[in-house]
């Protein structure tokens, strides 16, 4: 084994084919888009250098309207935050305490990811019909006609509609992660948290999150940057609309490649895109970056459990 590791040409030949793989697949595609992204170019035929020009039309132009696409995507990846992972770890608290059926929840929970994002799109679409859907007949059947709306249909309320399905599809990912952070917590930090006599509520708040405060930065960072990419599932049920209301930068991008023909600035929304989702994960780990405090051990003290024991 020493003989094959001290052998550096062999070291790179085993790693050449991921490599290569990952440049070509992840790498080169983003410097093509950076590459196209000076060019006023429909896809086919020559390339017009325009320099900067793409930027400034994105940004100030109402034609395009980037920064109400980008306003959606904030508005999800707030919504991600600040609902989807606080249900998603409720439930991971929930069933990380080993109750009856736990395994059973969890592939409940699990079972909208593990489905096509299409299916969800048409499913959700017959929830949302405004004359045979569940939501509108449910509605009905309360006396609360006046409640009825197009759902989808209704600049008012097209963006929540796209936006419930979007953030209900991937609560059992996220749950799924913390539940495994929850269930890696050394017992003896909650017995003896209990002995000290805190209530669950405090064992949770000071041992048990602090401690998958990893697992809580990833989960975070994947809400961020996935909201950023949205992009299947708007695209089934609206297609963006109406009137571009639940428009985000992915839809968007795809609106510019394929129906306008405008290959330049959908490369620019691509590398937008890419620069956005890296500063959000570089954002979010230096608000999660931990100072001299090892996962919890100051609030571990709290209950005596960073104390040394005598003999």
């Amino acid at each position: 084994m020493k003989k094959i590791y001290s052998s550096k040409w062999k070291i790179a030949l085993f790693m050449a084919p991921a490599l290569l793989l990952f440049v070509g697949i992840l790498i080169l595609p983003i410097f093509m888009s950076g590459y196209y992204s000076f060019f006023d170019w429909k896809g086919y035929g020559p390339k017009e250098f325009v320099e900067l020009d793409n930027y400034v039309e994105l940004f100030t132009s109402d034609n395009i309207g980037f920064l109400k696409a980008f306003g959606n995507a904030c508005i999800l990846a707030f919504i991600s935050v600040v609902i989807q992972l606080p249900l998603a770890l409720f439930l991971a608290l929930l069933l990380g305490k080993g109750r009856k059926g736990e395994r059973g929840f969890l592939s409940i929970y699990f079972i909208p990811v593990l489905i096509s994002t299409v299916v969800i799109g048409q499913l959700w679409l017959k929830i949302y019909n405004p004359e045979y859907g569940v939501l509108n007949v449910a509605l009905r059947s309360l006396g609360l006609e006046e409640w009825t709306r197009r759902w989808l249909g209704d600049e008012g309320t097209a963006l929540m509609a796209a936006f419930v399905p979007t953030v209900w599809q991937y609560v059992g990912y996220h749950m799924l992660l913390l539940y495994a952070g929850i269930k890696s917590v050394p017992p003896e930090y909650r017995e003896a948290a209990m002995i000290d006599g805190a209530s669950e509520g405090k064992v949770n708040r000071y041992i048990v999150i602090p401690y998958i405060k990893p697992i809580l930065k990833i989960s975070t960072i994947f809400a961020v940057t996935g909201s950023f990419k949205s992009f299947d599932l708007i695209y089934v049920l609206t297609n963006g609309g109406p009137d571009h209301a639940t428009e985000v930068p992915s839809t968007l991008m795809i609106n510019m490649l394929f129906t306008r023909n405008r290959y330049g600035m959908g490369s620019t929304i691509a590398l937008l895109l890419i620069v956005l989702c890296f500063a959000a994960a570089l954002i979010i780990s230096a608000i999660f970056k931990e100072r001299g405090d090892d996962y919890g051990t100051k609030r571990k003290n709290t209950f005596g459990l960073g104390k040394k024991k005598k003999n």
